[in-house]
């Protein structure tokens, strides 16, 4: 069995900003998260909204500059780079954004908004026609739609031009930014199988961000499960279904409509407000909303460990 190469690495990444007054401090979007990608699978990152999912995917991609830690791609340290080195690493790292309609330009035609990646790159002629015709036919859209304007296609097929803008410079990894979320249930399908379709023909590796479960567990091969800026489980999908640890974990998995009526998994309401993240309380960020929180809790940050096979956790249940 040929074991699986790391394409991307995260390694105590933080994200800070400044608040927007001195009194609201620093905000911690992302706070210390590591993990690994490996080269061909679906990564999936699920939580709630303002939980860093968004501000992780975008210093992935180097849109934004960690604070501190370290990103890796394909072994090279990409957070260090800049000018000639990170527009040569765009190359290898896109991301298709949550909005189509904010993401394209409304002055361009289509075939204007395909040219630009070409165009940053100092590519151009025949080859990239050709090219751009391809792109058009992977995603499922005909070569007319290149002299349309994005006010002319549905939602759906705005995201598709995203898709394939994304898709423009052969990249190894594409960040999905809540990419179906903006869309139509129905439209939600077609395009998550577009997804999945394009990763097994092109070879390509997803960092998947969403807040809705069922969507994460249909395209991932693992899940990363993120609360007010940490990761507190990471497990295979089935794994994950079959049995989680982290009680957040276990309430955004009880919020999941049961197909089989025979099944029932009781509803986890959580207490409380979301913290803020320029203020987030002490020991595990969990406890002021956790079922389960113990004194230890409030006082002590739990480890982020293995606990079994493939099987990450930062709870203290689990010591």
């Amino acid at each position: 069995m040929t074991e699986k190469k790391v394409l991307m690495k995260a390694d105590h990444v933080k994200v800070y900003f400044k608040g927007k007054s001195k009194k609201s401090g620093v905000v911690k979007a992302v706070d210390d998260v590591s993990f690994e990608i490996m080269e061909g699978e679906t990564f999936g990152v699920v939580g709630e909204s303002g939980c860093g999912k968004s501000t992780l995917g975008r210093a992935l991609v180097r849109l934004l500059k960690p604070t501190e830690g370290q990103i890796y791609l394909n072994g090279e340290e990409v957070s260090r780079f800049k000018g000639e080195e990170l527009k040569k690493m765009r190359k290898s790292a896109q991301i298709i954004f949550q909005d189509p309609s904010a993401s394209l330009n409304p002055r361009r035609t289509i075939k204007q908004i395909m040219m630009e990646p070409f165009e940053i790159h100092g590519m151009k002629g025949q080859d990239v026609d050709a090219r751009i015709q391809e792109l058009m036919q992977l995603v499922g859209l005909d070569t007319y739609h290149l002299s349309r304007y994005p006010h002319e296609l549905s939602g759906g097929q705005k995201q598709r031009v995203g898709i394939a803008r994304a898709l423009a410079l052969e990249p190894k990894i594409i960040v999905c930014d809540e990419a179906v979320s903006a869309l139509d249930v129905s439209v939600q399908a077609q395009v998550l199988n577009l997804l999945q379709e394009l990763k097994e023909k092109l070879g390509l590796t997803y960092f998947f961000i969403s807040h809705n479960l069922n969507v994460v567990y249909q395209v991932s091969d693992r899940v990363a499960v993120m609360y007010l800026g940490k990761i507190v489980e990471i497990a295979d999908y089935a794994q994950l279904y079959e049995k989680r640890y982290h009680p957040y974990t276990e309430s955004l998995l009880s919020a999941i409509p049961q197909v089989d009526p025979g099944e029932k998994i009781e509803r986890i309401r959580l207490e409380g407000e979301l913290p803020s993240p320029s203020n987030p309380p002490s020991g595990c960020r969990f406890h002021t909303r956790c079922p389960k929180a113990c004194e230890r809790c409030k006082q002590e940050e739990p480890v982020f460990k293995e606990i079994q096979a493939g099987h990450f956790v930062a709870c203290h249940l689990y010591d």
